[in-house]
């Protein structure tokens, strides 16, 4: 067995940050950590593959690729090197690695040195009262968690959480699962991310989903990239923005910290990203403060209907405002009272770098406005998405080319998850066709999503946790209280590929079912299987995994659900699902049916690059109950911290995938060896008497007079906006309050947490 040391914080060193991103030593830091997990012939059949019309789909981010004959043999970045790297790794986790570890030891272990143990290989369970997981069979694991759940008082008692490492068909039959168990109960990754992006445009546009391609990406005039690091998320990103540009399209950064990857991009795969300067790909870079967007669109907005004052006619889409939307006159209305001054303060801006921006707006005919978790995980941020939305509507900029709204989702297929039904409220149409196919009554009650969750676990209202891939607890807000819920349940289990925290918190029994891989060959008893995914602009295609299996004792999580789904259910009602577990063709004819867009599944996703599902805003089709796109009126809001005190975000570092990272670094902002750092603007370092280099711990305040501490970070100086903080996520997850939600959406506020910075020789009693 394999050990590796835990990482030395105390190695910790600090240089300045890149100006640049990619290029040659992208490539050489992909291919570095893939030697390091698997050998050379392992690793060129994994990157061969990936991406590829007839290999396996990134389950790093959910950014499309170009259409099949427009693909590079190489159509991936560094992080997803790194990420089916990791996936595909040599490295095991055996029997006698449990017996070694007990889970109090794991407890203490950091995510990056369970990340690294690797691919789990057969099914564990840690019994009541034990100290170390053992194996067991899978039938018996099966009978075991199907028992628990046959022993709650109702169905409402059982969670079925999911990440967007799921592919489209074990997301249906999952939530075809829980349905007809009875509950509703289906928190996602999503809850935690996008949901303010998706209860915004729900409301202004009646879908939840972006409007856009990457043909409109190329062929915009100009895109905006709000509250989003794709240098790091999103790396392909950087190549499409390169191709707007050089089509003579601009962009627009928005973002609290300077992005490497929005400051020059030298594309890997061309001479001229290798041996040139690159490009510049932000032609204007407004370094705002953490949730200052709000007051930014408002302000945009307000110049837009200046300028059509002053020239009437030329500057605002009339006839679209017209025939296409309502709300307008409120709207204007409210945004004419917009104080300069308050957009000054909230922003951190100058009015001339706004006025400047605005004359670019003027000057383009298509925009497309792009956003990630800097505007979604904010108290606002659902007001913030519907502001964008008002910007956009004003010009027309919605449901024609080169233009729309571009949430750009972190997970490969967290979108296409909820297009399957995972989600905890989904609409009755759905509900109603699901159940006239599969001849049952489907629960109309709303269920839980991730935060309701956690407090229904707290509260001894759930007992039975069932993750489907992902890493809950390191996902989720308040860490400490989310240890304590899933610790509160009476079986916990987990359908994994990796180890990793989430395994190491416990209810009274624990199950670990390890699950192939999105690179695994999957081979059932009609043949070898491919599933599907979805990905950011509504592409949905087949990725078919070309590894062999870590372990022969792996199943797929088709197979895991139905076969729990068969031990729970039994023939109530009606459904096959061990006709499922053996063709997932047959799945995919009843998604067909269930699931709008999906007509012909099995034909259309058998094409070269698959099929796009269908976008009313396209045709300008608005689904709300007017049938017209919603102008809304947003509040102007301001995120103040007290004296003493900045508004910190948590971010994740370069050498990171969402929970996990891949080394302790973050190469771009010039920081190496080491986490738990915060990144502090040298003007407020000097008004706090702090120096560069100290250590010191982040103390988050709550309106409710309740705080919380992480200990022992390192002060980094570091070109943040005045008064604002950042650091790395989930080491700060412990500082967001369970209760510390977004409006309407329920999404934790990670990037708005007030704190002070204290030394530890100030701490009070434990």
């Amino acid at each position: 067995m394999r050990d590796f040391d835990e990482p030395d914080e105390d190695e910790l060193s600090v240089t300045a940050p890149k100006t640049w991103a990619t290029g040659a030593p992208a490539v050489v830091h992909a291919l570095k950590y893939a030697l390091g997990q698997t050998s050379p012939k392992r690793t060129a059949l994994t990157l061969l593959n990936i991406n590829q019309a007839k290999g396996f789909d990134c389950p790093g981010c959910a950014w499309p690729e170009p259409a099949p004959g427009k693909r590079h043999l190489n159509e991936y970045c560094e992080n997803g090197a790194k990420h089916i790297s990791d996936e595909a790794t040599s490295r095991r986790v055996t029997a006698d690695f449990f017996r070694q570890y007990s889970v109090d030891e794991l407890s203490r272990k950091s995510d990056y040195w369970l990340n690294q143990q690797g691919r789990l290989t057969e099914p564990m369970v840690l019994r009541e009262g034990a100290t170390h997981y053992e194996p067991i069979g899978w039938d018996e694991a099966l009978d075991l968690l199907a028992d628990e759940l046959h022993a709650l008082d109702r169905p409402d008692e059982a969670l079925f959480y999911t990440s967007g490492r799921l592919a489209n068909e074990p997301a249906f039959l999952l939530q075809l699962f829980a349905r007809a168990f009875g509950t509703n109960n289906l928190p996602d990754c999503s809850n935690m991310c996008h949901e303010s992006s998706g209860s915004a445009l729900n409301e202004t546009l009646g879908i939840g989903k972006g409007s856009v391609s990457l043909d409109d990406i190329y062929d915009a005039d100009l895109v905006f990239v709000v509250g989003q690091n794709p240098g790091t998320n999103h790396p392909r990103m950087l190549t499409a923005l390169e191709e707007t540009k050089r089509r003579g399209g601009h962009v627009v950064a928005v973002n609290p910290l300077p992005e490497a990857g929005l400051l020059r991009f030298k594309h890997p795969q061309k001479a001229r990203g290798v041996i040139g300067r690159g490009t510049q790909i932000a032609d204007e870079f407004l370094q705002i403060r953490p949730g200052g967007d709000l007051a930014l669109f408002q302000a945009l907005n307000l110049l837009l209907l200046e300028a059509e004052d002053k020239e009437p006619g030329t500057v605002l889409d009339r006839g679209f405002i017209e025939e296409h939307t309502t709300g307008y006159d409120a709207f204007a209305e409210h945004i004419r009272r917009t104080a300069w001054d308050d957009v000054l303060e909230a922003t951190g801006l100058g009015r001339d770098q706004i006025e400047r921006v605005h004359d670019r707006v003027l000057e383009s005919r298509s925009v497309i406005v792009c956003w990630a978790m800097g505007l979604t995980q904010h108290k606002h941020g659902v007001p913030t998405i519907r502001e964008v939305v008002n910007f956009l509507l004003l010009r027309g900029n919605i449901g024609r080319p080169g233009a729309g709204v571009c949430p750009v989702r972190g997970h490969s297929n967290v979108q296409g998850d909820r297009t399957m039904g995972i989600w905890e409220r989904m609409p009755q149409p759905f509900l109603d066709r699901l159940g006239h196919e599969f001849r049952f009554t489907a629960p109309t009650a709303h269920g839980l999503d991730s935060v309701d969750s956690i407090r229904a676990m707290r509260d001894g209202r759930a007992k039975v946790f069932v993750g489907v891939a992902g890493n809950f607890v390191r996902a989720t807000p308040d860490s400490d209280v989310t240890e304590r819920a899933l610790r509160n349940c009476s079986l916990t289990a987990h359908i994994s590929t990796k180890l990793n925290r989430s395994h190491a918190v416990c209810g009274r029994t624990a199950l670990i079912l390890p699950t192939l891989g999105r690179s695994d060959r999957d081979v059932q008893a009609s043949g070898e299987q491919f599933m599907t995914v979805e990905d950011s602009m509504s592409e949905v295609h087949a990725t078919r995994g070309r590894l062999a299996p870590a372990s022969p004792h792996l199943l797929s999580e088709v197979s895991i659900i139905s076969r729990l789904a068969r031990r729970v259910l039994g023939s109530e009602p009606d459904i096959p699902w061990e006709d499922f577990e053996a063709d997932y063709d047959l799945v995919r004819d009843r998604i067909s049916r269930v699931v709008e867009g999906f007509d012909d599944f099995n034909e259309r996703v058998r094409r070269p690059g698959g099929f796009r599902l269908p976008n009313p805003v396209n045709s300008r089709v608005f689904r709300t109950p007017t049938s017209r796109a919603v102008f809304t009126v947003n509040d102007f809001t301001m995120l103040q911290a007290p004296k003493g005190h900045l508004v910190l975000q948590t971010l994740r570092s370069h050498d990171q995938w969402n929970t996990i990272p891949y080394a302790m670094d973050d190469r771009y902002r010039g920081i190496k060896g080491g986490r738990r750092v915060v990144l502090v603007n040298k003007a407020d370092l000097a008004d706090l008497g702090l120096e560069d280099g100290s250590v010191v711990d982040l103390v988050s305040v709550w309106s409710d007079g309740s705080e919380r501490r992480a200990a022992d970070f390192r002060i980094v100086a570091y070109p943040t906006p005045p008064g604002s903080a950042a650091a790395y996520y989930p080491e700060t997850n412990v500082l967001v309050p369970l209760d510390s939600v977004a409006d309407i959406s329920n999404t934790p506020t990670s990037k708005a947490v007030i704190v002070r910075l204290e030394r530890p020789e100030e701490r009070g009693p434990a």
